[in-house]
């Protein structure tokens, strides 16, 4: 008889979903997703969504009043047009079975007699192809399970990859010069990153990358034909079709409310923080496009180290981190301590619909590798005493988004730098139209850099996962100089669709005028167009 029962109850089941559910985090009212399910109800009356006129009445009507074994939401609603999953089946089912078992021990009801048993008996007879074709479907299932399991790439590791193709082009004469030297041109970055977790809570990425977004001598192949960095794109960093590793991170909770994450090489502060801009909108391959404009330059540096980050509240988290430019070199002016090093703390805000974060970073570059705006902004706010002198720096940035409605969100950020010169001598010093002066830089020279941006973006508008914006900055500026300041201040302006065609594939053409190049306005403007596509899976 309960074989007869539990086939029964199948059918019923195939044909009533979701008799016990729990909504998932999508659903319209996932308000009530985290609280458990009603009691048992007596009435099919306490269901709102039920009527009378429903095709699944009479069923249901049956089973809450013979047998008393359907349960509904705690906002009395029944929801019978979900999709049922295995373990609502199974809960369902256990249910209805107990109390049958129940009435059949206590032979106090003639709730279960031979009539109804009949009736079973014959959905049982009229449905027995489809249930010999289900039970072939869950055996081929099954079989298909084991073998994938059997030959996948891990047990623990999964691969997460983002290929990014772009076209693009500039136009305008090249600072300094009387030509436009940039032709199209089509390249490539591709990123593997193998994440593998070993307690179900920290996560290892080590990354594979390869592409052919710079020249031979790794600069960005758009800045060399245009003579500054202000044209370039969010994902040109790459080295001449070498594959390298360029970045191994290991994140690990130790409580609740602190965790560390821990790298030899290619840790940013955006593996260690958040650069507190909307979802997407700093993503290399479907965020903003140009490398200015995706985020805060404060965040645009890095290296290999450690940083910790604590939820003093549940909204709010401060990261502090320490990394070195290249802790992995045991010569002189490298190592852990002795080279070239960033330093950051970092307190951010989320609220429901927006988030805040106010940031200071330290940072020491020794002679020859100066890069105070990370190759955001002109080469003289990058190296503002030239190339030849150390540099140390302190940079006090906020940056912030705020939500108004699904479809439209506003983010902005800004930053100010106090650099000064930790050696002296004669160096190397941007002219601002290509070419250097040699100037004699004293020991405590000071310089100050200021940049800030402002963008709009739309979520969602003209289809499912899009994204148009438009976004207006000024790249760092060197404002005042013992050594040279800028003449102009040089302005961004850009504009960008984000067409999603599946969930893994997006197209995005991208447009950007940068008025007075290198914060000179005897430099042509300049204008870049690029057609990206980015493939994620």
């Amino acid at each position: 008889m309960i074989k007869i029962l539990f086939n029964s109850f199948f059918l019923l089941f195939l044909a009533i979903p979701a008799v016990l559910a729990v909504p998932p985090e999508d659903d319209p009212d996932a308000a009530d997703a985290n609280r458990s399910l009603q009691g048992q109800v007596t009435s099919v009356s306490q269901f709102s969504d039920i009527q009378p006129t429903d095709w699944a009445f009479g069923a249901l009507q049956s089973l809450v009043e013979r047998y008393g074994c359907i349960a509904g939401y705690p906002n009395s609603t029944y929801r019978g047009n979900r999709a049922l999953t295995r373990y609502e089946f199974a809960a369902g089912l256990n249910a209805c079975l107990d109390r049958i078992n129940e009435l059949i021990a206590t032979a106090t009801s003639d709730l279960v007699n031979k009539q109804d048993l009949a009736v079973m008996q014959k959905l049982q007879q009229d449905f027995a192809a489809e249930l010999t074709t289900l039970r072939g479907r869950v055996d081929t299932l099954e079989a298909h399970t084991a073998t994938l399991e059997a030959q996948q790439f891990s047990t623990t590791t999964r691969l997460n990859a983002q290929i990014i193709t772009a076209i693009s082009d500039s136009f305008g004469d090249r600072v300094g010069g009387e030509d436009d030297e940039s032709r199209i041109y089509f390249a490539n970055r591709g990123r593997l990153n193998f994440e593998s977790s070993f307690t179900g809570k920290d996560l290892l990425r080590v990354r594979l990358e390869f592409g052919n977004f710079a020249n031979s001598n790794g600069v960005s192949q758009i800045a060399a034909a245009t003579g500054t960095g202000m044209t370039r794109l969010n994902f040109d960093y790459d080295s001449n079709e070498t594959l390298l590793v360029p970045h191994i991170r290991y994140y690990f909770p130790v409580s609740e409310s602190l965790n560390f994450v821990v790298g030899p090489t290619g840790i940013g502060y955006t593996d260690i923080s958040t650069t507190v801009t909307p979802p997407t909108i700093a993503d290399d391959g479907n965020g903003v496009p140009s490398l200015f404009g995706s985020y805060s330059p404060l965040f645009r540096r890095g290296g290999g180290g450690a940083a910790a980050n604590w939820n003093i509240t549940k909204n709010l988290v401060l990261t502090l981190g320490y990394l070195a430019n290249s802790p992995n070199v045991p010569s002189g002016s490298n190592g852990l301590f002795d080279g070239g090093y960033n330093a950051l703390a970092h307190l951010a805000y989320y609220g429901k619909e927006g988030a805040i974060g106010i940031a200071y970073s330290h940072g020491y570059s020794p002679g020859g590798v100066p890069d105070i705006s990370a190759g955001t902004g002109s080469v003289l706010s990058n190296a503002p005493f030239g190339n030849n002198i150390a540099t140390s720096n302190d940079i006090v940035g906020t940056q912030g988004y705020y939500r108004f409605s699904p479809n439209f969100q506003v983010h902005a950020w800004g930053g100010y730098i106090w650099a000064n010169a930790e050696s002296s001598g004669l160096s190397d010093i941007s002219n601002g139209r290509g070419g250097t002066d040699s100037l004699f830089v004293n020991n405590g020279a000071n310089a100050n850099v200021w940049f800030g941006a402002v963008g709009v973006s739309f979520p969602d508008v003209g289809g499912r996962g899009n994204l148009p914006g438009i976004l207006f900055g000024i790249p760092p500026h060197v404002s005042n100089s013992d050594v040279r300041q800028e003449r102009d201040n040089a302005y961004h302006i850009e504009a960008f669709y984000r067409y999603r065609l599946n969930d893994n594939i997006s197209v995005t053409p991208g447009f950007w005028v940068i008025l007075n190049p290198e914060n000179d306005s005897r430099n042509d403007t300049q204008y870049v167009g690029v057609l990206r596509t980015t493939f994620d899976f």
